[in-house]
């Protein structure tokens, strides 16, 4: 089992503390505001009741009372950092404040004599290399962005650095994978890694059918959760195109000119300006206000724990 340190306990802080305790690691939680880490036990531990009574808590290992005990929260870091075999760092999406936290990590450890623990990264956009290299920790460091919210989306995309061990790369992959994730690791570091560009490929696309007045905005989301989702939520992209011919090669006979051609008439990427914005929030605002987003989150969070509750069942 690892011992596992949190720092950060914000919403993917508190999150992870939830996964690795489900596998029944020892965790950590540290915060540099006393006030955040006071108050995040007590979080952690009405959410993971609330999940409990809603069959939503991962149980399959340790009963919820087990898991409760093994969350801990520790006011100094060099404190929590004796002993620790991994770190989940997950503070503010700012390259300074990354930066800042490793040279701390990396002052700490050395004090401590702490060279063998595994450093991964909550970030969805920077790249490791910017904030783990030239550090004596930067061999043992990789990025473990998880997706919102964390505890019921499978993914975590996993970037070493330049400089990380494979032997790093392949043990944050397996411990992942212990907790119930769905690891996948990117063999070089790209903007964005990679859910993100595909993300965002997807959004430009919506944004031009929408400001061209091809589709309303509601008609564009149905495409997507009507239409692409229920396959992708079984079958990637590649899968499926392997699965609608006989094979990827037969797709790419059948259909790959097609594609080229519909691809040529796209309109590019947009300028996603917020005057250009504003026809599209103002549909959006039909539908779900801003006073109802709250709301709104909670029932989305809710349809992705039946969802991940039914793909566990059927054995995806």
């Amino acid at each position: 089992m690892e011992t596992v340190v949190i720092v950060g306990t914000g919403l993917v802080g508190k999150s992870w503390a939830m996964l690795f305790a489900a596998g029944g690691h020892e965790v950590r939680l540290y915060d540099a505001f006393p006030q955040a880490l006071a108050v995040a036990p007590k979080q952690i531990e009405d959410q993971m009741r609330d999940l409990d009574s809603k069959g939503f808590l991962n149980k399959d290992k340790f009963s919820l009372e087990e898991q409760i005990k093994l969350i801990k929260p520790y006011p100094d870091l060099k404190t929590a950092l004796v002993g620790a075999t991994y770190i989940q760092e997950s503070t503010p999406e700012t390259m300074e404040m990354k930066r800042g936290v490793h040279e701390e990590l990396d002052k700490l450890l050395q004090e401590i004599g702490n060279d063998k623990v595994i450093i991964g990264s909550s970030t969805s956009t920077l790249s490791p290399s910017v904030f783990q290299t030239g550090l004596s920790i930067e061999g043992r460091a990789v990025v473990a962005h998880p997706v919102n919210p964390p505890y019921f989306v499978g993914l975590v995309e996993v970037i070493p650095n330049c400089n990380t061990q494979p032997s790093v790369t392949q043990h944050v992959r397996k411990l992942l994978t212990s907790i119930g994730k769905k690891p996948v690791v990117m063999n070089k570091e790209v903007p964005g890694f990679a859910l993100n560009r595909l993300q965002y490929a997807i959004l430009n696309e919506c944004w031009n059918l929408v400001s061209e007045g091809v589709l309303s905005a509601e008609d564009v989301d149905t495409v997507m959760k009507d239409g692409l989702a229920p396959r992708y939520n079984f079958l990637g992209p590649l899968e499926t195109a392997h699965l609608n011919a006989d094979g990827f090669k037969d797709y790419c006979s059948r259909y790959g000119k097609g594609i080229v051609t519909v691809s040529q008439s796209l309109a590019g990427i947009p300028t996603w300006t917020a005057e250009a914005a504003e026809e599209i929030d103002r549909q959006l605002q039909e539908k779900v206000p801003n006073s109802q987003l709250p709301e709104k989150r909670v029932w989305r969070d809710t349809k992705l724990a039946q969802l991940a509750a039914f793909k566990k069942n059927v054995g995806l």
